[in-house]
């Protein structure tokens, strides 16, 4: 998988070995394991799915994490971004709207031995207002604007990266907060699920 990502682009050596460490193959549902290591998307259930792998690599690389980091997640779905992001980053802060998935995704993390990931049930869109600032933000799923508690909870030197625009299409979005505003990129086009909640498409 690391040279297929390498060869896509993604060229930070600790996100590589992030990706070669985590087995996605447990992070899925077992009747799809066989296609764990295609770099495409797989359905896990509740109308979510789990993005193909270097759709993760892209949005994981430009976080830009060193190590030290405390990163929010908003959409835990299988755990598998999570469990990226726990190699790469001090603590781990998941948010995930489905009961079943935050469940699962604990399980799964859990058997893997991960310990610095905290995983909970409720709206990702309004962030985690008593455990912010974050170093960075990652959202995995698509929204109609990049949700305002999140740009509020997000450290000074910070970055957040998610897809937001239409349903159909969005673009891929890195943030930077500086001391005196925001700036923004477009790092590509892409198709997520919906972040759904209150500041996303609605409950």
């Amino acid at each position: 998988m690391a040279e297929r990502l390498s060869r896509a682009g993604v060229n930070e050596p600790r996100v590589l070995a992030a990706f070669s460490s985590v087995p996605r193959h447990r992070l899925i549902p077992e009747a799809l394991a066989g296609q764990a290591y295609r770099d495409t998307a797989i359905p896990i259930g509740e109308g979510q799915t789990i993005s193909a792998p270097s759709v993760v690599a892209a949005m994981t690389q430009a976080l830009e994490l060193t190590g030290t980091e405390t990163v929010l997640e908003v959409g835990t779905g299988s755990a598998y971004q999570a469990a990226i992001l726990s190699e790469l980053a001090a603590h781990v802060i998941s948010i995930e709207r489905v009961p079943r998935l935050a469940a699962s995704a604990r399980r799964a993390l859990d058997g893997l031995g991960v310990s610095n990931v905290v995983v909970y049930l409720g709206d990702g869109t309004r962030g985690r207002p008593a455990e912010a600032p974050f170093d960075a933000i990652v959202v995995t799923a698509g929204g109609p604007t990049i949700p305002d508690p999140l740009l509020d909870q997000l450290a000074v030197g910070g970055r957040l990266v998610g897809p937001f625009g239409e349903r159909n299409e969005q673009r891929l979005m890195r943030i930077r907060r500086e001391a005196t505003g925001y700036t923004q990129e477009v790092i590509g086009r892409c198709r997520f699920v919906d972040l759904v909640g209150t500041h996303g498409w609605g409950k």
